[in-house]
């Protein structure tokens, strides 16, 4: 915690903050519900010149961990909006995911954080592992609309490297039918989808922020940070880390990177793609999309009508 806080005030410089100039902030990574409250504490008042009125503060949290006195303390120092992880509301497949919380604990902790007084909820959703079927899913979405939330994330289960399920890698099954299933099923219940991932009646600024492709302070071992053309990447070693961390390496993205990510991310969410981004052929392929109605358009923006058709639409307006 003490190197997070060398680094942030570095970052504020770096970034030039000026008062009031950061929109939101996102506690994320790993598990800030097993960090107390009061070790957050000087954080936050390095930043409590620097955040804006109204600004949208969330934190992770897991279920099993975000007690009734982190949630307060959490509440006391500003954060307003709290992401649970919570994957599902079945017990077996919670077990299948190594996940150390139970669908009665994943309830308890959203009605806590209502009753201390956020208004802001979210719940993540695992989808597409084995042994998933409709109805699971099903009980799972029902189960999440009975609490007090107004976001939800659907994740499909991803295998990745140097994670327990690396060995295991027929956990995921993930098939159209069922993603195109789960999103229709989220949104009968009056939640938009405004990112592939991301529903709500709420939509999260900070998520927002990403897709708009704004300046960002990623703050920690292993976070990303962007500004301008530069990506940033603090040391992913925990230990080398707290011995430095100024241990920061930067890639420079060229103009042409940036426009693959401007069209990827707008395609995939709400943000849509500025057509001046575009050059003539890209331009003509897009309005070729627009034709077959794959695309809408308005305000000179293209926006997609099918966000699970993202990443072919950026290929071929991309090729």
């Amino acid at each position: 915690m003490q190197a997070l806080l060398v680094q942030l005030k570095y970052e504020l410089e770096r970034f030039r903050a000026s008062e009031k100039s950061i929109e939101s902030v996102f506690i994320g990574g790993g598990t800030p519900s097993t960090v107390a409250p009061e070790l957050y504490e000087p954080l936050f008042k390095m930043l409590q010149k620097y955040l804006s009125a109204n600004i949208e503060i969330t934190s992770e949290a897991n279920p099993n961990s975000a007690t009734k006195e982190w949630l307060r303390g959490m509440w006391k120092l500003g954060v307003n909006r709290i992401s649970f992880g919570v994957q599902s509301f079945n017990n077996d497949k919670l077990k299948i995911l190594n996940r150390a919380h139970s669908p009665e604990d994943a309830i308890e902790a959203i009605k806590s954080a209502k009753e201390i007084g956020f208004v802001n909820l979210s719940l993540d959703l695992i989808y597409a592992t084995l042994g998933d079927s409709k109805a699971l899913l099903k009980h799972d979405i029902q189960t999440a609309f009975t609490l007090p939330i107004n976001h939800i994330s659907a994740y499909a289960l991803t295998i990745e490297e140097g994670t327990p399920f690396e060995k295991k890698p027929h956990m995921a099954k993930e098939t159209l039918d069922i993603t195109t299933w789960i999103f229709e099923e989220i949104q009968k219940h009056g939640f938009t989808q405004y990112e592939i991932s991301n529903f709500g009646t709420y939509q999260s600024q900070h998520n927002l922020g990403y897709w708009q492709y704004k300046n960002y302070i990623g703050l920690g071992s292993g976070a990303v940070g962007s500004l301008d053309q530069v990506r940033l990447y603090p040391t992913s070693n925990v230990e080398n880390y707290i011995k430095n961390p100024m241990d920061i390496k930067s890639e420079v993205l060229t103009q042409e990177d940036i426009k693959i990510e401007k069209i990827f991310l707008g395609f995939r969410s709400i943000v849509g793609v500025h057509q001046n981004i575009l050059n003539k052929e890209e331009l003509k392929r897009a309005q070729l999309l627009y034709t077959e109605k794959k695309l809408s358009h308005k305000d000179d923006v293209f926006y997609n009508v099918d966000y699970l058709l993202a990443d072919e639409i950026t290929l071929f307006i991309s090729s």
